[in-house]
Parts: structure tokens; C-alpha cells; sequence
């Protein structure tokens, strides 16, 4: 199946995708939203696999030029820099989505359940008003620095800072869902995934308990 193919079997399966026969009305709408602001998000993921390419082949015939050729590349280093600085905003978002911020959850365990909610609850608008941040002074910065350049490749400096923006949008996104429990409405279909409501640390704790629980199996057979 070629590219158009699977555009075409994309869109014809949407419908479906949206209109869920367990949604209502308000789930449907809300669920069109969520659709939208998915397939967006792919192409954001896609895009940033091609920046983390261009990454490497761009350090990759710089190390060869400096080392084989005895030459610099003049704008590789500034190029790198700009779409690390674009990678970083975009994995801020992923880490919102997939929950792999790091967390110190050793007293956070010890609190009661009520506890517990209240607190990641105050975490997650905490997430919000951090990508409101980014989104509204992203805008300003991208804003202010676009009438300067950049001294390798004369690009506006404003486009080192685009990515802040988009990645505080979809931090605001995610963070909203999980406000609200409505992980539900996502399609994650989009992106390859299964549809699971857990976050990769989830799965990584469940694994960890698990080798504990059979190392703890193994250490009792072998004392009995």
C-alpha cells in the first residue's frame, strides 16, 4: 500500500474513528476535537523524527569535514543547535503525554488516596500554566527576534524559538485531558499505539514490581 493509499484508508476510517457507537452527542464533538488535534500531533511526532535526522547527518558531515577534509562546515553547528533547541520543546510535550518526567514519588506513595488526587490535580494545572507560558512569552520571543539574524546562516533568529509555542500548546492538551479524565477521547490509533490509558512510567513500575515479585518467588524456593 503506497502513501496515497493509506491517506485515502485514513480518512475513509475516520468517521468511524470520531463517531464512536458508546459516545453521545457532546462525546462526539469533543471527540472530532480530539481527532483534529491527534492528527496534528502525528505530524508534529513525524516531523521531529526528521529533525533528529537532519541532526545527525548535519553533525555527522561535520565530524567528517573537520576530520577527512580539514574544512568546517560555517552553519552546521548553528543549524544543530537550532533544531535541538526545536527537539527539546517537542519532547516537553512528549514527556506531558507518555507521563516520563522525572518524579520523586517515595512520600508522595505515603499520602492517603484523597491526598494523592489533590495533589497531582495541583500538578497537572501546575503543567497547564507552565504551557500557557511557553505559549503566550513563545509568542512574544518568536515575535521580537524575527527582525534579527543569525550570523552562519542568516536566518531570522525567531525560528530558533517557533517550536515553544507548539510545544506549550499540546503540553496545555495533554495536561487538559488528564485533568479531566478524558484519555478516552484520544485517538491514539493515529500514532501507531494500541490505545492503552497507561503512561510508559506506568508500565515501566509494573515491570519493576514484577521482577520483584519473582525474584522474591525465586529467594523463598530456594530457602524452602
Amino acid at each position: 500500500m503506497n502513501i496515497i493509499e493509506k491517506i485515502k484508508a485514513f480518512f475513509a476510517s475516520a468517521p468511524a474513528e470520531i463517531c464512536k457507537p458508546e459516545f453521545n452527542a457532546v462525546e462526539k464533538v469533543i471527540s472530532a476535537i480530539t481527532f483534529v488535534f491527534d492528527c496534528i500531533y502525528r505530524i508534529l511526532l513525524e516531523f521531529s523524527k526528521l529533525v533528529i535526522l537532519v541532526i545527525v547527518i548535519t553533525i555527522s558531515c561535520e565530524v567528517f569535514a573537520r576530520l577527512v577534509l580539514h574544512h568546517s562546515i560555517m552553519w552546521s553547528e548553528e543549524v544543530a543547535l537550532l533544531l535541538m533547541v526545536w527537539t527539546a520543546f517537542i519532547a516537553m510535550a512528549i514527556g506531558v503525554e507518555k507521563g516520563l518526567h522525572i518524579s520523586i514519588s517515595l512520600f508522595f506513595n505515603m499520602f492517603p488516596k484523597i491526598v494523592q488526587t489533590i495533589i497531582a490535580k495541583f500538578n497537572t494545572l501546575a503543567t497547564i500554566f507552565f504551557g500557557y507560558i511557553l505559549v503566550a512569552y513563545g509568542i512574544k520571543l518568536t515575535a521580537m527576534t524575527m527582525t534579527s539574524t543569525l550570523p552562519a546562516t542568516q536566518w531570522p533568529a525567531g525560528t530558533a524559538y517557533m517550536m515553544m509555542p507548539v510545544g506549550g500548546f499540546f503540553i496545555i492538551y495533554f495536561a487538559v485531558l488528564d485533568l479531566f479524565n478524558a484519555k478516552k477521547y484520544r485517538h491514539l490509533t493515529i500514532e501507531g499505539e494500541s490505545g492503552s490509558d497507561k503512561t510508559d512510567q506506568q508500565i515501566i513500575e509494573e515491570m519493576r514490581a514484577s521482577k520483584k515479585e519473582a525474584a522474591t518467588e525465586v529467594s523463598e524456593g530456594g530457602n524452602a
